[in-house]
């Protein structure tokens, strides 16, 4: 399976490379007279000023050409921290002008068209690679060589950017006659030491970015990365809670080895997870086996809480699917399939930064919170997956069963507790 680009200028990309967005097309503008040294002046000024990659890379490319350029295809590659990608890439070509955006799996690094391509080797050695796509000893040392060359490219670049992380690296081709001229790409790689710099700035901020998502989550990794950072920063939001944990945990920790425990966990939080951030929810905290996630009240409560059940639907049916496939794992026997009990209340909560001074949680509290959780107890002892309060299934189209008031620790009022109709 490969993901696509938009159909205006139709490309793939293999199934480990995820397509993100896309810019131009790039356009020579012809009153343009852009030389090497106003690039590298705009470089030092006002560049810095830009703060997403795509527009810093489309601007350069802009102005290259402007300045008489013969690159014909210009590939951007950096290396990030992040659980689950090696790092982005930016591509563009002048058969379209187009320039994508695209996200570097992990699993690229271990497939052959990785190992057998030039940006391997710089990484190992940091050197610079030049080659003529023509001839045939360059085409069986790489394979990208052997398509730069059916594409009609006559000479092919690929120049480490000096900097911190040795996979930062930009590649340059051209189907000029006789390939690139010295003097160009003397200028060219001089404008990428400049250059080089802009990819530090940008790659250390996403490097940010990523580890605060993967840790915060998406929402409160934004908070944070605009300020919010001060103990007490947050905010007061109605919002739709789930909270959720794995049945016979603490059974499953008693009898299985800690490294059984994980993959069982790592299968539950992701299942429980994808389903809740496929719907619009933001995931706040793992605890032990439990999750707490916010589906915000941004258009509706109705509408908060019919994505939320839709969440807690699909997060069982996909647990559901995975227990299909449990009974090949070895340990399958002492615990045949996982079950989840989840539980959808709404309410005002505080969202923001809460600890110690200097060790901070951002996550939410308020009477709402403390009520969805001894609502959850409840999934045990009345036998249901899933479970309401009255302020979710109020909204809700589909039927609901109303399962009986209860006394909740610490709540004096009785809480009406619902499930979807069987």
């Amino acid at each position: 399976m490969k993901n696509k680009a938009p159909d205006s200028a139709p490309r793939s990309y293999p199934q480990s490379v995820l397509f993100v967005r896309r810019a131009g097309p790039i356009e020579l503008v012809l009153e343009r007279s852009d030389t090497f040294a106003d690039i590298e002046n705009w470089l030092l000024e006002d560049a810095s000023a830009e703060r997403e990659m795509i527009v810093l890379l489309v601007n350069l490319i802009t102005r290259i050409k402007a300045a008489g350029s013969s690159v014909d295809r210009l590939t951007l590659h950096i290396g990030t921290l992040h659980p689950q990608l090696v790092g982005f890439a930016w591509i563009w070509n002048s058969d379209d002008g187009f320039c994508d955006e695209v996200r570097v799996g992990d699993a690229t690094i271990d497939s052959d068209a990785y190992k057998l391509n030039p940006l391997q080797r710089i990484v190992e050695t940091g050197e610079t690679i030049r080659r003529l796509p023509q001839t045939p000893s360059a085409q069986a040392e790489f394979p990208i060589i052997r398509e730069l060359a059916s594409a009609g490219m006559t000479d092919y670049a690929a120049i480490p950017l000096a900097g911190l992380d040795k996979r930062n690296v930009i590649t340059i081709a051209t189907t000029a006659l006789g390939g690139f001229a010295e003097e160009e790409i003397a200028s060219l790689t001089r404008l990428f030491k400049l250059f080089a710099l802009h990819v530090q700035r940008h790659s250390e901020l996403k490097v940010s970015e990523n580890a605060l998502c993967a840790y915060l989550g998406s929402g409160a990794a934004a908070k944070v990365l605009k300020g919010a950072i001060k103990r007490g920063a947050g905010e007061s939001i109605r919002a739709v809670i789930w909270v959720s944990d794995l049945r016979n945990f603490t059974s499953m920790s008693d009898t299985l080895a800690p490294a059984d425990v994980l993959v069982l966990l790592n299968v539950y939080f992701e299942t429980m997870a994808s389903a809740v951030a496929a719907h619009g929810g933001e995931i706040l905290k793992f605890i032990g086996d439990g999750m707490l996630a916010v589906f915000p009240v941004t258009e509706g409560i109705g509408r908060a809480s019919r994505l939320a059940v839709m969440a807690a639907k699909e997060a069982i049916e996909r647990l559901a699917t995975f227990n299909e496939q449990y009974p090949s794992m070895p340990f399958a026997k002492a615990f045949p399939t996982l079950q989840a009990g989840i539980v959808l209340h709404e309410g005002e909560v505080f969202l923001g930064n809460i600890g110690a001074p200097d060790r901070l949680d951002f996550t939410v509290i308020g009477p709402a919170v403390n009520e969805a959780c001894r609502v959850e107890v409840l999934t045990k002892t009345i036998g249901r997956e899933l479970l309401m309060t009255e302020a979710v299934a109020q909204h809700l189209c589909q039927k609901v069963e109303h399962l009986g008031e209860h006394q909740l620790r610490g709540v004096s009022a009785r809480v009406s507790v619902y499930g979807l109709s069987e």
